[in-house]
């Protein structure tokens, strides 16, 4: 059986935790900040969240050696 190949896209977007979850960085805090409110800036500033449940499961099937 050959090696499954891990999407690259997911692994840049995504880790997997040792408990298995699904952590993910918040979008909006890499460019462009010049033009965002306080509030926009300050929402993005929380870097380490969670993947939603629903999409746990497509994640993980994206990387199949946890990434």
């Amino acid at each position: 059986m050959p090696k499954l190949k891990t999407n690259r896209a997911a692994k840049k977007r995504y880790s997997l935790t040792a408990t298995g979850k699904v952590k993910r960085t918040k979008s909006n805090r890499r460019h462009l900040l010049a033009n965002k409110t306080k509030r926009q800036k300050k929402s993005g500033k929380i870097q380490n969240g969670y993947a939603d449940k629903s999409c746990e499961k497509t994640i993980k099937k994206l990387m199949p050696y946890g990434g």
